[in-house]
């Protein structure tokens, strides 16, 4: 029986695609992430972020870091349960409430902790939570942590989810968690689709994680629910802070009654020290300035929908994006970090994603805008990728 120790050191994949000279992650950024970065001496366009607003590096963000630091120290010391809480995490509490049109909200220390700790403790061993096969990694592990049944449908299959929900029993509790913006392959949930399945089936209840849709869909950035007009339909309406709220953290937004179970009992939220002062500063007047200038997602569109139509026309597979997020499909691992490392080499940086992201077949890279790239930024990538994946025989 081989030790812990023996096991693990059989783990070697990430040693091959260093030897070969294509491995694509933990790479440096020596700054703040803009639209262009500098990373080990080499200057390069940055598509790989998820700051859709381009506010990491707004001065007014930093500052209200700043002044938080000054007033509140460098940490709480402890969880919101206990001695952590800050006058300003419940004033965004209620701003972020009132923002995606909910009674209440609690704010957690990371976007991954929202989602592993409500969905494990929303429902009983008897109830039943859904799941779009493509959901996030945060909320498959929160399925896992939970105690009741669960099920899972074809990614945006209706037809497949209705098949979920008849097999339920009518009297228990059914929970439907799906991504807003699906954070791969850029598409949308079908969420008009599966807001008519709530009123089909008895006791259906709707989690949405709208990660990616805050700062990019809605009125001001108020999400997909927003932008379908179905807010009141869906029960929680989950958000972070580290894409277009420029910091860290994540909350969960639903009706007092929910809010108040969840403030009780979950656990990632009870047991984890709570954000930092200055995290808690930063995405509270990205949110001021998300609705203080709307032309931020005006422009975050129209260099989006540039980018759309200019990798159609390059010939690139992009499947069925609605959003910022591009999928340039290459469909072979091996090809993937080979386009990541060539990307680079051609001042591009991008995101590989490969399984478990993924299906084996469907390996990409992730090409994500931000609000402030320009359309000289866009056309100088495409030539980039269009050689890499010429050279590469990927598109003719």
């Amino acid at each position: 029986m081989a030790s812990l120790q023996e096991k693990l050191e059989r783990y070697t994949l990430p040693q091959q695609f260093k030897a070969a000279g294509i491995y694509p992650y933990f790479r440096e950024i020596e700054g703040k992430q803009g639209t262009e970065v500098e990373m080990g001496g080499k200057h390069v366009l940055m598509f790989g972020s998820n700051a859709y607003t381009s506010l990491t590096g707004d001065e007014r963000v930093i500052e209200a870091g700043v002044q938080a630091l000054r007033k509140y120290g460098a940490g709480c010391a402890g969880s919101r349960f206990l001695n952590g809480t800050l006058d300003i995490h419940v004033q965004l509490e209620r701003e972020l409430a009132e923002f995606v049109g909910k009674d209440d909200a609690l704010c957690f220390s990371t976007g991954f902790s929202v989602n592993a700790g409500v969905i494990a403790c929303l429902t009983g061993r008897e109830d039943y939570i859904i799941c779009d096969d493509r959901d996030h990694a945060s909320i498959v592990d929160g399925r896992r942590l939970s105690l009741s049944h669960q099920l899972k449908f074809k990614h945006n299959d209706m037809a497949d989810l209705e098949k979920q929900l008849a097999k339920c029993p009518e009297d228990v509790v059914k929970l439907i968690v799906v991504d807003g913006v699906f954070s791969m392959e850029g598409d949308l949930c079908k969420l008009p689709e599966i807001v008519a399945l709530k009123h089909k089936y008895k006791n259906v209840s709707i989690m949405v994680d709208e990660a990616h849709g805050i700062g990019v869909f809605g009125r001001n950035g108020r999400g997909v629910c927003d932008h379908f007009g179905l807010t009141h339909e869906v029960d929680l309406i989950m958000g972070t802070f580290s894409k277009s709220l420029a910091s860290i953290g994540g909350f969960i937004a639903a009706s007092d009654a929910i809010i108040n179970y969840l403030r009780h009992n979950a656990r990632t939220y009870i047991f984890s020290a709570s954000d930092s002062p200055a995290a808690t500063a930063c995405a509270q007047r990205a949110l001021h300035i998300l609705q203080e200038e709307p032309e931020r997602i005006e422009k975050l569109w129209s260099v989006t929908n540039y980018a759309l139509e200019k990798f159609r026309e390059a010939g690139f597979e992009i499947g069925d994006t609605e959003s910022p997020i591009i999928p340039l499909y290459v469909r072979d691992m091996d090809k993937t970090f080979i386009v990541t490392a060539r990307a680079f080499e051609e001042g591009v940086f991008i995101n590989p994603v490969i399984p478990p992201a993924c299906a084996p077949q469907d390996t990409l890279v992730r090409f994500a805008l931000m609000s402030e790239h320009t359309h000289e930024q866009v056309d100088r990538a495409v030539v980039a990728l269009t050689k890499v994946f010429k050279e590469l025989d990927i598109i003719k």
